[in-house]
């Protein structure tokens, strides 16, 4: 329809619901959708779908995704679970943009193994598929990954934790994300090998969901089974200050060392509040900006982006350490999200 037609308020007023209707067939969950530009006909329609969209984390990467999404001409819906572990409206959500005619889906999984085959059924129709933030099981079932290094942002803490330590015996409490989740599982075992140690030094663990309640509840249990504690190690900033709150109501808050991954604006707060020692820095913007720019070349030029894109992971501490390149909670600060 041409810029120039005219059209009755009654016939807008169609149009309108329409446009509505066929925006919620492409959300699941939570009914998230969005469409973050002008329709067209020559427009790219790209598909953004979250684990949740209450999570700050995935709040940025929606906001990510939607300027790219401007900036490069593109149409973009967005999706979102109920919960963590949503995969049936993960699975709900792929099959409606692929009927909705999308060039290529943006994925951060709840489940990196259940999804396969839903990805594996997209594919095969030629839709282009890039995980975010969180690889599938194996890797391979999407086109491209485009994320943080967890291994890599669980050593620089570990790192970090043990020059803070300066040959202190250490400790540790582990306060990890749920079994078999590869962002845990990669975050766990990177801390374990910057810090030079192995599970078996470990004194405490406890899954925590990344919750802050549940992250304070396990704090609490780990210094009932070991109250000597002096290191903890958490999967994210909810659970870091969740093991802060119980540490501060035993009098531990100042001789504890906390240390954990993310780089959300509370939680680098926290860092520059003396809560946390350090957290490692991500980039969810980056991650759904490069995303939505994979999936326009594809669109245009039938070129695919393959393999594993780093997206970069950066320490954030205000107490330097020897030997651990670190930067201060004011880069944090310019830098973080939610």
């Amino acid at each position: 329809m041409s810029r120039t037609t005219r059209l009755s308020s009654s016939l807008l007023r169609v149009a309108a619901v329409t446009g509505v209707a066929a925006l919620t067939l492409t959300a699941c969950g939570s009914g998230s959708g969005s469409d973050s530009s002008s329709s067209g006909s020559g427009e790219v329609k790209v598909g953004l779908i979250t684990k949740t969209d209450t999570n700050p984390f995935f709040v940025k990467m929606k906001e990510g995704a939607e300027k790219a999404a401007k900036e490069n001409g593109a149409q973009l819906s967005t999706a979102a679970g109920k919960f963590d572990g949503d995969n049936a409206g993960q699975v709900t959500a792929i099959e409606n943009m692929v009927a909705a005619g999308v060039k290529g889906i943006l994925i951060t999984p709840s489940d990196s193994k259940a999804i396969v085959p839903a990805i594996q059924k997209a594919r095969a129709k030629g839709v282009l598929v890039i995980a975010l933030d969180t690889p599938t099981e194996p890797e391979s079932a999407v086109d491209a990954l485009f994320a943080t290094d967890n291994l890599k942002a669980g050593q620089l803490i570990g790192e970090y934790a043990k020059a803070a330590m300066k040959g202190k015996t250490a400790k540790i409490a582990a306060l990890d994300l749920a079994p078999g989740v590869s962002v845990g599982v990669q975050r766990h075992d990177g801390f374990l090998k910057g810090f030079g140690a192995t599970d078996k030094d470990v004194v405490c663990a406890q899954d925590t969901g990344g919750d802050q309640a549940k992250g304070q509840t396990a704090m609490e249990n780990c210094l009932q089974k070991s109250p000597d504690i002096n290191v903890v190690y958490t999967i994210n900033e909810p659970a870091a200050l969740g093991a802060y709150t119980a540490l501060k109501a035993k009098g531990r808050e100042k001789d504890v060392l906390i240390v954990s991954v993310d780089g959300g604006c509370t939680g680098t707060q926290a860092v520059k509040d003396g809560k946390i020692a350090a957290t490692s820095q991500q980039y969810p913007l980056k991650m759904a900006a490069e995303g939505v720019k994979a999936v326009v070349t594809y669109a245009k030029d039938g070129k695919k982006a393959s393999g594993y894109t780093d997206t970069g992971v950066t320490l954030i501490t205000d107490k330097a350490q020897d030997g651990v390149t670190s930067k201060d909670t004011g880069y944090g600060l310019e830098n973080c999200w939610g």
